[in-house]
């Protein structure tokens, strides 16, 4: 077998054998292939697409380039989630110890923030002591103790991702569906979890931008779990304005507390209980969605899910005096409150726009590696169908550089749109894959 005819094959339009997709991605991680063939073979899949079929075999060959988790040793069943990326994401925050307090275990490996988009390890480390950096048997061992544990992604896990993704980064490839399908499954097959539910975004302020995109690519991501025997839903979920009213990092831990006491704001908790209704409807928890919620909404509203993330922050070295007095998570040193320069109705608020503002004031990153500052963000206090009044607070903005805030200011005022107009708040939830 050669690389150079697999190669041929797919340009060509042919359908790739399980056997020949794992010869190349065996030999692509091992460096016998090397990056010039495994970019025209990424290029070839760009441009020929996948079968269903072709992207289970990819998925399986990237999750076995490398150690794959047993969780079965611990627990009989064990759910995860993944979101795509979005702009006010803190759903991890809320959803896992939410899950978690129904005795359903949660084990979940995250990324970090890129670009515009949000990162649940970033947020975690807002909180003093936690740790996101956890080898094999220190992350069975929280799963085991306490039937939660979130933590970065290890780098013996699906190293074919790693090496391919970089890869396609520098050659025009990212955005092959069977590509991104596979790089996120092939992921959460390898850290083992029985059932999976997949947060796909769309709008601007997500990498699909359209509902048919983000269709497409559910629907790919479920087969691919299905076709390798794992439970999978997807919830496609809008993200053209912010998720919440909260963007950046502490600032969203502050409103998963929030959330998790019972409170914050209505779009954030339903997504909450959407997204862990379909973990324990894959479970067998539940017999519907409704009846999911109404399993969920108690243990939101009583602190259940509040006492399992106290329980799971700890474990992991988080500070237990940050949890209990949130003043203490990093604070910015400049808060400007912006007030609406006229009365209106909320049209539109960018959220691609938004996730670059918090960007520029420090609080996301555009490589990886750039240092993060916890404590700047935006704080909205209307969301898109919301009346205001001239001069009624629109939103606030947390920074640490005059400078930049000017810049976030006028950036912010720019990606809001007021209407004279009545305007019909967006569907939140467009569709469910199940």
């Amino acid at each position: 077998m050669r690389a150079i005819d697999i190669i041929v094959k797919k340009r060509d339009g042919g359908d790739l054998t399980a056997e020949e997709i794992q010869f190349f991605i065996q030999g692509y991680t091992r460096g016998d292939i090397p990056d010039y063939q495994a970019a025209a073979w990424c290029m070839a899949v760009l441009l020929q697409g996948m079968t269903h079929r072709e992207a289970s075999d990819l998925t399986l060959a990237m999750a076995r380039s490398g150690d794959t988790l047993d969780l079965h040793r611990i627990a009989s069943f064990v759910v995860d989630k993944h979101s795509t990326g979005g702009v006010g994401d803190k759903t991890t925050l809320v959803v896992a110890p939410l899950v978690a307090s129904q005795g359903l275990p949660v084990g979940k490996m995250s990324g970090r923030g890129l670009d515009f988009t949000a990162g649940t390890l970033d947020k975690l480390e807002s909180i003093q002591g936690f740790t996101v950096t956890l080898d094999q048997d220190e992350f069975m061992h929280q799963l085991a103790e306490h039937g939660i544990v979130v933590a970065g992604q290890s780098a013996e896990l699906a190293p074919a991702d790693g090496k391919l993704y970089a890869l396609r980064d520098v050659t025009g490839t990212v955005e092959s569906m069977p590509l991104i399908a596979s790089s996120i499954m092939s992921k959460k097959i390898a850290a083992g979890a029985d059932a999976i539910v997949l947060d796909v975004k769309v709008g601007k302020g997500a990498f699909m931008k359209t509902e048919a995109e983000a269709e497409e690519l559910a629907e790919v991501m479920v087969a691919i779990g299905r076709g390798v025997g794992r439970k999978v839903a997807a919830v496609i979920s809008d993200m053209n304005q912010p998720l919440g009213y909260a963007v950046g990092n502490a600032l969203e831990v502050r409103e998963a507390i929030d959330t998790l006491h019972g409170g914050g704001p209505i779009d954030f908790r339903e997504h909450c209980l959407t997204v862990g209704g379909m973990m324990l409807l894959l479970a067998g928890k539940a017999s519907s969605l409704n009846d999911a919620r109404d399993i969920l909404i108690p243990a939101l509203d009583d602190g259940t899910a509040w006492r399992k993330f106290v329980e799971w922050i700890i474990a992991q070295g988080g500070d237990r005096a940050v949890l209990e007095a949130p003043g203490l998570l990093p604070s910015a040193s400049l808060l400007d409150e912006v007030p609406s320069a006229r009365a209106g109705t909320i049209a539109e608020i960018d959220a691609y726009q938004v996730g670059r503002t918090v960007v520029l004031l420090g609080g996301g990153r555009t490589r990886k590696g750039d240092p993060i500052d916890y404590a700047v963000g935006i704080v909205h206090h209307k969301k898109v169908g919301d009346q205001i009044d001239k001069g009624e607070p629109l939103l606030t903005i947390y920074a640490n550089d005059k400078s930049r805030l000017e810049q976030a200011r006028s950036r912010l005022l720019s990606a809001i749109r007021l209407s004279d107009m009545p305007v019909v708040p967006p569907p939140h939830t467009h569709k469910i894959i199940l």
